[in-house]
């Protein structure tokens, strides 16, 4: 597995090794014991599978109690998948790291707990698959604005993209309600 650091360094882009052939092709997508050489020492809970069509933008969720880290990749189409940093004490408070993720390239994106997420379908169609560290809790559910000003990010779409109720009524960074969460880096 590569590992490619991000200017956040506990967000992790990675890069699996892929033995392919003429039959099509095999890589592991998850391995516990290289995982936790990398520091990422989380147990995961749940698996989640979404299928979006393009200018589908989920996010930016996060949860105040149970906050999750997300092991994402693609398994068909591409995505923009954006994670913000909302641990008050760290140094990248309220900055953000974006990574193209895809069927091709077959990166994964470790976003650790305390981290908004939300990823943009950039293809015709993609199917998005994540592990979760926590279970979901709609109680506990935020959302930040897709679209904040403070964040600036530059999402890959002219006009607007097409959005849950629940996205439609995020909040501005300035305005989430953020929790302590102790910083957990990896290695």
């Amino acid at each position: 597995m590569q590992v490619a650091s991000t200017k956040i360094a506990d967000v992790l882009l990675l890069e699996p090794r892929v033995f392919a052939d003429e039959r099509g092709f095999f890589y592991e997508s998850y391995n516990q014991k290289v995982f936790a050489e990398l520091g990422i020492c989380h147990s995961f809970v749940q698996d989640n599978h979404s299928r979006s069509r393009k200018n589908v933008l989920r996010g930016l969720h996060y949860q105040v109690r149970q906050p999750q880290g997300k092991l994402v990749r693609v398994t068909l189409g591409t995505v923009f998948d954006v994670a913000v940093d909302l641990r008050r004490e760290s140094p990248t408070f309220g900055q953000w790291v974006a990574a193209t993720l895809s069927a091709v390239n077959r990166g994964l994106l470790w976003v650790p707990p305390g981290f908004a997420h939300g990823f943009l379908v950039l293809s015709d169609w993609a199917e998005f698959i994540y592990k979760a560290t926590d279970f979901y809790e709609p109680q506990f559910e935020r959302t930040i604005q897709w679209n904040d000003p403070d964040l600036a990010i530059p999402w890959p779409i002219s006009g607007t993209p097409q959005l849950s109720e629940k996205d439609t009524h995020g909040v501005p960074f300035s305005q989430a309600e953020i929790y302590t969460l102790p910083l957990r880096t990896a290695k």
